[in-house]
């Protein structure tokens, strides 16, 4: 009933039914796209191809893109030229001196930073989509299944319809950041992993009934409700730092400091979010298409790197995640200002000096608690490679822990939050818990 509640109080606010509205239609676009098959070939005859992105890598890729990369999608490349891009631009961020100029320009800077990253799309597109293009035969397309054969006629429209694809998909995402509820990018990414998870539950159901084993079926789900406790645990889990403010008071005829209410500052054990597994697992698909390099090294490395499941994968997996925790709660927690700020509105951390020392002191809590977030965020990454050591299908294992469940409770909590505080702003009781304990103080 509390839900048929919360439910009729979204749809009260005006402008946060128009912003989830738009969400879901730029959402249902995004899937039907999936859908379109690439001019020239004939859909029927995917199946073999399809069938190489049940589980491993390729399935992972496939899970990313919804579905699109299997089915020769004009969405076939998704979100992820995207990604790199973005990682590319952060990473050069550090050494590049006009990067690190734009990046303290505020908005006028961001501006200029999603545009370079943009065009960095469009170049990572220009290489990947003919690699693709080129790959499907191998991949188990049919020579039957290109109806005007695989010449220039066909090459050079395809790597244009792929280049815009992505590059739409890419519009549809920054549509829904700005005008809809929720972060586009990562939300193209969730809806692309559910739309192949029924598949994967049902492939793990079939494959138990077949053996008799029901009750492992209710185990693997009870397990899985746990590892997704534990993810929502690692989203909302916050230091609180205290703070007091002082505020000046007139009493008797002349000013004397009164403090104030003592109040926290949170600061996330996982301050990066889903980022880092999004950005060490596009870095993740490189080391598995250096195939076409003809040196025994490059050949261990695809096949070792190829296996998402395997022991040097998941080690290399873990230790990306890792760097890549520090450095992007580095570039997204600015202690510096807060710091300033805090100074500047006549608060400060008990014991503590206010100014550079506060700051000190606010960056290395975040490095001791980022550790172990790190660590953590890194083991539930892996999670799916013990998964399927205990017999799980790969389809199903890919969903216990790893990059996809991660990504779906990360985003699915981020997209909650935003609606919270449009209800908590119209004074309607939120979504979360947390939520009606700021309303109840406030």
């Amino acid at each position: 009933m509390k839900l048929i509640d919360t439910l009729k109080n979204i749809w009260n606010i005006e402008e946060l039914k128009d912003r989830i509205i738009m969400t879901f239609s730029l959402l249902l676009v995004y899937r039907f796209g999936a859908q379109v098959v690439l001019p020239g070939i004939d859909s029927s005859q995917l199946q073999s191809f399809s069938d190489n992105f049940t589980g491993g890598i390729g399935g992972l890729l496939n899970a990313f893109t919804g579905g699109a990369f299997s089915s020769a999608s004009v969405f076939a490349l998704g979100i992820m030229p995207y990604i790199s891009a973005s990682i590319v631009v952060q990473l050069m961020g550090i050494a590049i001196p006009y990067l690190q100029k734009l990046q303290k320009e505020g908005e006028s800077g961001r501006r200029k930073i999603n545009q370079i990253t943009r065009w960095l799309t469009i170049g990572i597109c220009l290489i990947q989509a003919p690699s693709y293009l080129l790959s499907l035969k191998s991949l188990g397309v049919p020579d039957s299944a290109f109806i005007y054969g695989m010449g220039l006629d066909f090459i050079v429209p395809s790597v244009i319809i792929l280049v815009t694809g992505c590059v739409f998909a890419m519009w549809l995402g920054e549509k829904i950041t700005d005008k809809g509820i929720g972060n586009g990018i990562s939300l193209l990414i969730m809806v692309g992993i559910i739309a192949t998870l029924p598949q994967a539950v049902l492939q793990e159901v079939y494959a138990r009934l077949e053996t008799g084993g029901i009750m492992l079926v209710l185990i693997e789900f009870v397990v899985w409700f746990v590892v997704i406790l534990a993810c929502v645990m690692l989203v909302m889990a916050v230091r609180k730092i205290p703070v007091q403010y002082a505020r000046r008071a007139a009493s008797g005829g002349y000013e004397k400091n009164v403090f104030g209410a003592r109040q926290f500052i949170p600061l996330k054990l996982n301050a990066s979010g889903v980022m880092p597994i999004i950005f060490a697992q596009a870095i993740m698909f490189v080391p598995a298409a250096l195939g076409s390099l003809d040196t025994s090294w490059a050949s261990w490395v695809q096949t070792e790197f190829s296996n998402i499941f395997g022991f040097w994968y998941n080690l290399v997996f873990a230790l990306l995640i890792i760097v890549f925790t520090y450095f992007y709660t580095a570039i997204t927690v600015p202690t510096n200002k807060m710091a300033d700020d805090l100074k500047r509105s006549g608060g400060f951390i008990p014991g503590i000096r206010p100014g550079t020392e506060t700051s000190e002191y606010l960056d290395r809590i975040m490095s001791q608690i980022t550790l172990p977030g790190s660590i953590f965020l890194a083991l539930v990454a892996i999670f799916p490679a013990f998964a399927s050591l205990m017999g799980i299908t790969q389809a199903w294992a890919l969903f216990y822990g790893g990059t996809s469940l991660l990504i779906m409770v990360g985003v699915a909590i981020d997209t909650m939050q935003q609606i919270n505080s449009y209800l908590l702003n119209r004074h309607y009781d939120g979504l979360i818990k947390s939520g009606k304990n700021r309303k109840a103080v406030a």
